[in-house]
């Protein structure tokens, strides 16, 4: 399971303006579910029940939030580098600028597990999370979360 087999050009969000996490879901949801074809409510809700559950936000300034949903085909990924950093709820306490939402068919079982577990490796990059902090367009922050990581090291 590699990034590029989640995200596509258009599922990069470059600069996405949120001001609380609640407004952060809600523009990732509507972003899905024009990617997805899936109604915007049905997305966020699951993200919102997934962050009752516990936050998505990881530390570091990165929320990773998923769900699965009945009716999804396959895997989705979206990517949102955010204007400002907001509360998020993070373990670390400190606000999110980077999310990466991953979508998940129910049927997913070890694929959605491998997908979040490639996302998280990905973003605990110290050096990854710097290039992606420094990128303002979508296709300078595709490049970058698809690149294979033997290039990455080199």
């Amino acid at each position: 399971m590699e990034i590029v087999d989640l995200i596509s050009p258009e599922s990069v969000v470059p600069n996405l303006r949120a001001t609380s996490k609640k407004q952060a879901l809600q523009e990732l949801a509507r972003r899905a579910a024009e990617l997805t074809g899936l109604h915007e409510r049905a997305i966020f809700d699951v993200l919102v029940e997934r962050e009752r559950l516990g936050t998505t936000g990881v530390g570091n300034g990165i929320a990773i939030p998923h769900g699965k949903l009945s009716n999804l085909p396959r895997l989705y990924g979206l990517f949102a580098r955010l204007e400002k950093p907001i509360a998020f709820d993070s373990i670390d306490e400190q606000p999110v600028d980077l999310i990466f939402l991953l979508l998940a068919p129910e049927s997913a079982g070890a694929d959605h597990l491998k997908a979040l577990a490639r996302v998280s490796r990905l973003l605990r990059d110290k050096a990854v999370c710097e290039k992606l902090r420094g990128t303002d367009s979508a296709e300078g922050l595709y490049a970058l979360l698809t690149e294979s990581p033997a290039s990455r090291a080199a």
